[in-house]
């Protein structure tokens, strides 16, 4: 069966959040609070061990205490944000109130960089009548990023977890997004990055194809290669 709709994941799949150092730059510079670049620079550090910024490295240790949040964190908007400013509390900065400052900066445009093949692949599938949803784990509504970097017009459906209290890799996300689309799942590819949350689309029947999170500059085409998936069969 040809493929007429794809899925794509957000975060390291289409656009990339900023790196640790400019997160906490911009974040301490809209705070007011001025610091030496070396001592931001270790900051940084620490908060990227920590898994604290959306979008940016896991967690190198996870604190017992906030496993499950962490493992639920997408249902919702509220344990989203629970769940990173307390990760990052675990960088132990000296000003209390930069986390939940620095949880609102990941959601601004100016946070996130587009793919450099992110709007060309869109638009072409666009061109060859291919439906697009996005389908993202998250706490908090991407839609305005996908605007600001001239996306949204690729796009045309959302299916945002926490709007859905069900998170990747569980099917239900998958089907929802399916459904908008209004096309059977062997028919809709899942783009994203994650091998265990995106993957799960494959429980459906879906077409899975994976890249690699890596920053922009790392990773010019890896999207490319989803429009031969449009010529594949399905058995």
């Amino acid at each position: 069966m040809t493929i007429k709709g794809c899925m794509f994941d957000f975060s390291g799949t289409l656009l990339r959040i900023e790196s640790a150092a400019s997160w906490l730059r911009a974040t301490l510079a809209e705070a007011g609070i001025a610091v030496r670049e070396a001592e931001s620079a270790a900051y940084a550090r620490r908060l990227a061990r920590s898994g604290g910024q959306p979008g940016g490295p896991p967690p190198e240790v996870m604190p017992p205490h906030l496993e499950q949040l962490w493992r639920e964190r997408d249902r919702s908007a509220a344990q989203h944000r629970a769940a990173y400013t307390a990760l990052a509390r675990e960088a132990e900065l000296p000003w209390e109130e930069l986390y939940d400052q620095l949880y609102d900066r990941h959601m601004a445009p100016a946070a996130w960089t587009p793919y450099p093949d992110a709007a060309e692949v869109l638009g072409e599938l666009r061109r060859r009548g291919i439906a697009v949803a996005v389908v993202s784990n998250i706490g908090w509504d991407l839609r305005p990023v996908f605007r600001e970097h001239g996306l949204d017009r690729f796009v045309d459906v959302f299916v945002l977890s926490f709007e859905h209290g069900v998170q990747k890799p569980e099917p239900g996300i998958f089907r929802i997004a399916c459904e908008g689309l209004g096309l059977p799942p062997e028919q809709v590819a899942m783009v994203g990055d994650d091998r265990h949350a995106d993957a799960g689309a494959a429980a459906l029947g879906c077409p899975v194809h994976l890249v690699d999170h890596l920053p922009v500059e790392r990773r010019p085409d890896a999207l490319w290669p989803v429009l031969g998936l449009l010529d594949e069969q399905v058995i």
